[in-house]
């Protein structure tokens, strides 16, 4: 097991691209998205990964990965995965720091989140003229979430950015 600590934010504009590279792209699908518990596989290229993860705390997370076929990976998707959504994820290192962007698609679509895992919850970090709001507490913006009840459905898109 490992201990995830993670804050999210909105993006205050694109000044971000021209620091990105070449984006991932991920499939994730979900067989649970309960807040105490979700459960997930992902896809990036040809790799496959299942994850179990607990809630601490609104920044904290027990996490559980596991890598596993990417057939496996493809047949749970199809079969056992209600919820689903596909985003492109970029790197940024911002003065030693790991930034990772996830550009939505689908329902999820115009949504970009930027996160950034820490070593402690009261970690201090260097903000980057990008990061907008901050939305780490807000639990409609964990991608369990998003994959239930996607961005498009509830969001006022101009009351967000």
């Amino acid at each position: 097991m490992t201990i995830e600590i993670e804050r999210r934010f909105l993006l205050k504009n694109d000044n971000w691209r021209t620091e990105a590279g070449t984006p991932e792209k991920m499939l994730q699908g979900y067989l649970s998205v309960e807040k105490e518990a979700a459960i997930r596989v992902r896809i990036i290229g040809d790799k496959a990964w299942l994850t179990l993860k607990g809630y601490i705390s609104d920044v904290t997370r027990s996490e559980f990965e596991y890598e596993i076929p990417l057939q496996h990976a493809e047949q749970i998707m199809q079969t056992m995965c209600r919820f689903k959504l596909e985003k492109h994820r970029y790197k940024i290192n911002h003065q030693g720091f790991i930034f990772e962007i996830d550009e939505y698609f689908g329902e999820n679509a115009p949504l970009i989140v930027a996160e950034l895992e820490l070593d402690s919850e009261q970690a201090e970090f260097p903000k980057p003229d990008w990061l907008g709001r901050e939305i780490t507490s807000d639990g409609r913006f964990t991608n369990a979430y998003l994959s239930k009840h996607p961005y498009s459905s509830w969001v006022n898109h101009t009351a967000c950015h």
